[in-house]
């Protein structure tokens, strides 16, 4: 069978900061697609606690990852828990406190702070540092630039960058992209994945097309 197996940790055995994530999150509210990678001298394993901040079970949120994405040091997913209720005079959580303070808490001022799934595409590329807000979705095969904060949805095969990031290109045009989205080449099996390695790391997208 070409290709590694997407379960091992740690699929590179002289570089063990590049880890395969769905062997290494056991999160309940984190899904991985196979094969998506976080890169990070201190070890991938860190990724759970280090790069996905204030996700807590009971909120309900997700964040959902695709196949074949390759994540640089320091990225973060900043999950709904961060956010607090903004309709009122003060912004600053007593509630969490106790001891009083939460009496008359009205949790749907909170919930309605809350904006959904994080969801990142199939063969993306997020660069170090990039912070991704809640809710937002990134489409297939996009690219998020070093330090960007991405607070809205990228579209699939676009290029963001900046605070806050901005599409500063495609990086195919508008029909390249709908043939790119049509034939998904990352929902193949991996041994048809392995076999058309060259066509789906090349330019030539009828070359991708007649492998499908």
């Amino acid at each position: 069978m070409l290709g590694p197996n997407p379960s091992i940790k740690h699929p590179m055995p002289m570089h063990k900061r590049v880890g395969f994530l769905k062997a290494l999150v056991d999160a309940e509210n984190i899904e991985v697609g196979d094969f998506t990678y976080y890169d990070d001298p201190e070890g991938p394993d860190l990724f759970q606690t280090k790069c996905v901040l204030h996700h807590y079970p009971f909120i309900g949120d997700k964040l959902i990852i695709g196949k074949f994405c390759a994540i640089a040091e320091g990225a973060r997913f900043i999950m709904n828990g961060a956010n607090h209720a903004m309709s009122g005079f003060s912004t600053y959580p007593f509630n969490i406190f106790g001891h009083g303070w939460d009496e008359g808490f009205d949790v749907a001022t909170w919930q309605q702070e809350v904006r959904g799934d994080t969801v990142i595409g199939n063969d993306v590329w997020i660069g170090m540092e990039a912070v991704i807000l809640p809710g937002v979705h990134i489409g297939h095969g996009a690219i998020i630039a070093a330090k960007s904060v991405v607070s809205r949805h990228v579209p699939p095969y676009a290029i963001v960058a900046g605070n806050p990031s901005v599409a500063v290109k495609k990086r195919f045009d508008d029909k390249t992209i709908e043939r790119l989205l049509a034939i998904a080449w990352w929902d193949w099996p991996v041994d048809k994945i392995g076999r058309n390695l060259n066509a789906i790391r090349g330019s030539d997208i009828s070359l991708l097309e007649a492998a499908v």
